[in-house]
């Protein structure tokens, strides 16, 4: 039988080259359903934000918000011994500012994600009251953990998936193999030698080395070594900054399971999100998502690191196995309720750690002002969720127009 030849090894392509077939792929994504145009176009979320009648929103304490959160970017994260919990994934677009947007923007990816499964409004109805149920009882301290506990089919399933999950599941999902390689194609591309030099010198700061090697009860030798990288097409909303994916070998031994870490680096960028002005915020933006992720999401904070590539300012980050994505993309009449209120606690418990007493009190007393006898949740929440789920439909009919040829 004749020697089967390797395939040829992808070009590299240039920075216009990747940014033309990015753009491309991200319209195609944002093309599948309305709920998918939501997650990919936070941009219309924060112009809403510029337009509406922000008097009407209640003007809550200056902490440290999500400023992209939308179901996506919730689901289980692991921490540095491996423990797992419901927390926010993402935090791109984080800020010090108005708690009222998180909740507003949660309510509109919820609302879509019913339309997208053919729920009926008066379901959508019942998500939002439950929604405000949900963040509510994240101030209650008493009740508010062992509510965290009881968790929804859908997040019971991922979680599970989270818990039994080992680097080899991890390498399957991300590199189609346990081999210590990265396989390109669709999701990789190859590297420049210039970016394979930086991505090589960026792991010789102890700082980030020992990113991967204080993990799970690694030797803290900060010795580690880069076996492979490739350029990541990943993400919807991000697609089209600086992606890579890096390989390493953290001790030098036997190339397998514990030994190999699999690093995140993605460019960070100035937030579209509003912030408060006047609150100090780290002026470097890789720095600002590390240090949102810290007070939102310790475990994925205290696994993150802030740095520079080519003049470019980076986040790195370890995947974990646990690390998953919840995806309500189709969910049940049965649940919806019981996901919002979920997610909504979750988010909560998130701000709420972040307040002390008095904070907390006045901010459930701003929450509460402009109710209604039709709906247990403020008008100002319900009117912005129509509001945004309007304009998004509008968006999203008109972007499949203008962009069908990607679908």
């Amino acid at each position: 039988m004749p020697k089967q030849s390797k395939p040829s090894r992808p070009p590299v392509l240039d920075q216009e080259e990747r940014r033309h077939i990015l753009a491309e792929k991200r319209n195609a994504k944002m093309a599948r359903s309305t709920h998918a145009y939501v997650r990919g176009n936070t941009n219309k979320f924060y112009d809403w934000l510029q337009e509406a009648d922000v008097k009407r929103l209640p003007q809550g304490p200056a902490i440290w918000i999500c400023g992209d959160c939308h179901t996506g970017n919730l689901g289980p994260v692991a921490d540095t011994q491996g423990r797992i919990e419901i927390q926010i994934r993402d935090l791109d677009q984080t800020v010090i500012g108005n708690p009222a947007h998180d909740l507003i923007r949660l309510g509109l990816s919820l609302a879509t994600a019913a339309r997208s499964s053919d729920l009926s409004g008066v379901t959508t109805v019942s998500m939002i009251e439950a929604l405000f149920e949900g963040y509510l009882l994240a101030f209650d301290a008493k009740h508010a953990a062992a509510a965290l506990k009881k968790r929804p089919e859908v997040v019971r399933v991922v979680m599970r998936e989270a818990v039994r999950r080992s680097w080899k599941h991890l390498a399957l999902e991300r590199l189609d193999d346990i081999e210590p390689t990265i396989p390109l194609g669709k999701r990789f591309w190859p590297v420049s030698k210039i970016e394979r030099a930086a991505l090589t010198g960026i792991f010789e700061k102890r700082s980030i080395s020992q990113l991967a090697t204080s993990l799970r009860g690694r030797s803290d030798t900060g010795q580690t070594t880069m076996l492979d990288a490739a350029y990541w097409v990943k993400g919807c909303s991000s697609l089209g900054r600086l992606r890579y994916a890096v390989l390493l070998d953290v001790d030098g031994g036997a190339i397998e399971g514990d030994d190999l870490c699999l690093i995140d680096i993605k460019e960070a960028v100035k937030a579209a999100a509003p912030r408060y002005a006047g609150t100090p915020m780290p002026t470097d933006n890789a720095q600002r998502v590390v240090e949102g992720a810290r007070h939102l999401s310790p475990y994925l904070g205290e696994r993150m690191r802030a740095s520079d590539l080519q003049d470019h300012s980076v986040i790195l980050r370890e995947l974990l196995p646990q690390d998953l994505k919840l995806e309500i993309e189709q969910i049940g009449e049965t649940e919806a309720r019981k996901v919002a209120h979920y997610l909504a606690l979750v988010v909560g418990h998130a701000h709420a750690r972040q307040m002390d007493a008095e904070a907390r009190r006045n901010w459930l007393g701003d929450l509460g002002r402009s109710k209604s006898k039709s709906i247990a949740a403020p008008l100002w929440l319900w009117q912005s969720i129509v509001d945004l789920v309007g304009s998004h439909e509008t968006g999203y009919l008109e972007h499949c127009r203008r962009f069908r040829q990607y679908a």
